[in-house]
């Protein structure tokens, strides 16, 4: 059946809208033009009208003005009366003997106004109309009036009017134009609605067709049956592909972002390759080491296609060998361990997936403690071998005067304040390491303050034959400051640089003081630090070179302590060296 039909609901659909629309146009054009013509028509007579008395009271000799009228008139298809002091002087209507009640024009309460003074009036209606002693009622008679001399004459004016069969006959041609147009556009609407209707229903039935091939799959999507055109066919069609959709879908939204997360929050970069050793996946960590793959090669733009050579030489070495390979990588100082596995499509590999472990830190940490346990061994055996050694000589009566027992017993004590030294410097480090930093904050001004720690090693500088200086910029500046931490760490970078500088050096104590801090270098001439062995200055038992800085008496546990002094004042320390041309260690501490 047609009505159970897309094509004949589509088609009486359009049809009732476009009849509906057209219905509404239809009255409203054929009230505009009817208004139009009257309107028209109106402005016709009232312009006649006007020409007309312009015309009378244009001539003094109103013979000759009667005459002029009436040759206008006679090209005029209306009727004229001219009333003057309340009579009719003049009409073209005299000739038919067929004329409008002159009463009427008096009576008409819209037409009596022209009487009143200068006012055009009009009007429309029915009218009795005078001929051979007869009167009757003629419809639709429209009439216009205008005042003549209202100044000089009472009750004078040109009438004019006419019947509206003319406006009706136009009114009806245009009536007969627009039923005619409706009817081609009812007739354009039914080809129209009927080509529309199959052009929609045809994709309709390919996609039912396709929809019913891809239920097969076992998809799942709910739609309410509502008909049983094609679209509804449709509906059924998906309501079978949508079942297993809903539940194929939720499964995979939740492994996708189960694994999202688990790459997001893992601490261990991830890279996935496709077949070509290609980049299909990265999380952050991974994309970190990527970009700093690209920074070590000096490549600006990252790229895609580009991956380390040694994770192109592992992932050609894992498809060859179909099993997962595991090596280690430095770059830009740190290291990297990387494992990649295949990744398989059944029996094929489709790629490989890397994991990336930064093992500096305990690389790092495992540098530490093996550095800890030996330096700490190798500070504590010299002491201890001299304790033992020297304590025998005493217990076997080696020494054979007091003088020998005494100068054993002095290089005893000495060794002991040396080992008491090593142990409370490492308490101290321990405490603060652990936070538990006591300062005794206090304002001191800080020229007297720099200046007393340059005469504590005046006379150590002239015994290396070393040139000590001080320079301070701002002699009136006052600092908030712990000041036995200060001087700790002051004398601790003081006396490093004179046991690392030659004789004939400089070492140089500079300070600036800023609005926001004051800054402290301390610079020297000496033999510098080896560019490798900066990164570990600040270390526990660091010391570039042990055997000089053994005979010399250092522990190498003064730099750690002195960064933690300066950081528990909330400030920073640095250094920068040159290997055979000095070192200078700068620390700056914020006001307040």
């Amino acid at each position: 059946m047609l009505w159970r039909s897309v094509v004949g609901k589509l088609w009486f659909t359009i049809l009732l809208l476009v009849s509906f629309v057209l219905t509404i146009l239809m009255v409203a054009l054929l009230q505009s033009f009817e208004r139009f013509h009257v309107n028209e028509a109106e402005e016709r007579l009232i312009n006649h009208a006007n020409m007309i008395a312009s015309i009378y009271e244009g001539h003094e000799d109103k013979s000759e003005a009667l005459y002029m009228i009436n040759q206008y008139a006679q090209a005029l298809e209306t009727q004229i009366i001219i009333l003057i002091e309340g009579e009719k002087i003049w009409g073209s209507d005299d000739q038919e003997a067929h004329q409008v009640s002159l009463s009427t024009l008096f009576t008409n309460e819209t037409l009596s106004e022209v009487f009143a003074g200068e006012q055009v009036v009009r009007t429309e209606g029915d009218f009795p109309f005078v001929g051979q002693g007869e009167e009757e009622v003629q419809s639709e008679i429209m009439i216009v009036g205008v005042p003549l001399q209202p100044e000089q004459l009472n009750d004078s004016a040109v009438f004019m009017y006419q019947s509206l069969s003319t406006i009706d006959s136009a009114t009806q041609e245009t009536r007969q134009i627009i039923y005619f147009s409706a009817g081609i556009a009812i007739i354009l609407t039914t080809v129209f609605a009927f080509f529309l209707s199959s052009r929609i229903t045809a994709p309709l039935r390919k996609m039912r067709e396709v929809a019913l091939e891809v239920a097969q799959g076992k998809f799942k999507t709910k739609i309410p049956i509502l008909t049983h055109d094609e679209i509804g066919q449709l509906a059924i069609a998906f309501n079978r592909m949508g079942r297993e959709l809903n539940n194929n879908i939720h499964a995979l939204n939740q492994e996708k972002e189960q694994l999202s997360r688990i790459l997001v929050s893992m601490a261990d970069g991830v890279i996935t390759l496709d077949k070509r050793g290609n980049v299909v996946l990265t999380n952050p960590p991974a994309e970190r080491f990527i970009q700093s793959w690209y920074y070590e090669q000096g490549s600006g733009e990252s790229s895609a296609d580009q991956i380390p050579e040694a994770l192109q030489f592992l992932f050609e070495k894992v498809v060859s060998l179909e099993k997962e390979q595991v090596i280690e990588f430095d770059m830009q100082g740190r290291s990297w361990t990387i494992l990649m596995t295949p990744l398989y499509d059944q029996h094929v590999i489709r790629g490989a997936v890397a994991v990336f472990r930064d093992m500096t830190e305990e690389r790092r940490h495992d540098k530490l403690r093996k550095d800890f346990i030996a330096n700490v061994s190798h500070e504590l055996r010299t002491p201890i071998s001299m304790l033992q050694g020297y304590s025998e000589a005493i217990i076997d009566d080696i020494a054979a005067s007091d003088e020998e027992k005494k100068e054993m017993a002095r290089i005893i004590y000495d060794e002991s304040l040396r080992m008491g030294r090593l142990v409370n410097e490492l308490l101290d480090l321990a405490r603060m390491e652990a936070g538990h930093v006591e300062l005794n904050i206090e304002t001191i001004e800080l020229a007297p303050f720099m200046e007393r720690v340059v005469r504590k090693f005046q006379g150590f500088a002239k015994e290396q034959n070393i040139q000590l200086e001080l320079e301070d910029e701002r002699a009136d500046a006052w600092i908030e400051v712990d000041p036995d931490r200060l001087d700790q760490v002051l004398t601790n970078l003081v006396h490093n640089a004179i046991r690392h500088t030659n004789e004939q050096g400089n070492v140089t104590l500079r300070v600036n003081s800023y609005d926001h801090g004051t800054k402290f270098d301390v610079s020297d001439t000496g033999t510098g630090i080896p560019e490798e062995d900066l990164p570990y200055v600040f270390e526990r038992f660091y010391k570039a070179d042990k055997a000089r800085t053994r005979s010399r008496g250092g522990t190498g546990l003064g730099l750690a302590i002195a960064k933690n002094i300066v950081e528990a004042h909330d400030g920073h320390i640095s250094v920068h060296s040159k290997l055979n041309e000095g070192t200078e260690f700068s620390f700056y501490i914020p006001k307040n």
